[in-house]
């Protein structure tokens, strides 16, 4: 979280392992030891404590791997982070070259990374460590040799950095190259906080994301919602939990196997 040495040796002696801080109480702390500091230290501070509190806890399962695009945001709240390959492809499509011969290159190069995302895919089926190994000369030949045309070596070089979150999929098969339905998923709350421009309250904010997340659940699961709320609200419990579904159609997918494999 870019905290110095200084800063992590000092914070273990201000807080107690043992007690669960709220906000305001974790302020009073940092308001004793930090007061001469700008607030970027006391954020990342925060940011740190929280991830760490997030990892300790056993109310609920620690999730060990995110697909996301790479928006710093997602950075450290899981051990391992998969990027997504449709978004790190809208990074070449900026790209504008003004001369034929570049045109061409970043076709070529185009196809070949549909190429390999295409083979991405089909490992996905079939995982072996003998194909990751040439999926991942693939990429290195792909992104690491160059090009002649200045603007497209440049961006392969950044893709290049990200190669072990980009081939993620090569030691968890599970996961999908994409995070489409993630984003999807989260559209119909964007809408709505644009449409109202956001709640009001805290509160407010809240009912929003728990029954938005509840609607968007039950639509993946393919559950009548306003049947589930009027079974839950009169008590009958008929129909089963979103969790048992869940769980129930998780089992075929095998989602844990990778995992599993390396403990």
């Amino acid at each position: 979280m870019g905290v110095s040495q200084k800063w992590r040796r000092l914070l273990p002696t201000l807080l107690s392992g043992e007690q669960t801080y709220t906000e305001p109480q974790l302020d009073e702390v940092l308001d004793a030891h930090l007061p001469k500091y700008g607030g970027n230290l006391r954020k990342r501070v925060k940011e740190a404590l929280a991830i760490a509190a997030y990892r300790s806890q056993s109310t609920y399962p620690v999730v060990k791997l995110l697909l996301c695009d790479d928006a710093p945001q997602f950075n450290g709240l899981t051990r391992q982070l998969a990027l997504c390959w449709i978004h790190e492809y809208r990074h070449y499509k900026q790209l504008t070259p003004r001369f034929l011969a570049h045109c061409d290159l970043l076709k070529g190069f185009s196809q070949a990374f549909w190429q390999l995302y295409q083979d991405l895919l089909a490992y996905r089926d079939e995982p072996s460590e003998a194909k990751a190994d040439v999926l991942r000369a693939a990429f290195d030949q792909l992104f690491g040799q160059p090009s002649g045309y200045q603007q497209l070596d440049e961006r392969k070089a950044l893709t290049l950095a990200k190669k072990d979150a980009l081939l993620m999929v090569l030691s968890h098969p599970e996961i999908l190259l994409h995070n489409n339905p993630a984003e999807l998923g989260a559209r119909q709350r964007v809408r709505k906080r644009d449409v109202s421009l956001q709640a009001r309250t805290t509160e407010g904010i809240t009912a929003w994301d728990t029954f938005q997340t509840l609607v968007g659940t039950a639509n993946k699961l393919g559950v009548n919602i306003y049947q589930y709320f009027r079974d839950r609200i009169a008590l009958t419990n008929v129909l089963p939990s979103l969790a048992s579904l869940i769980h129930e159609r998780a089992a075929p997918l095998h989602l844990g196997t990778s995992w599993a494999a390396t403990t």
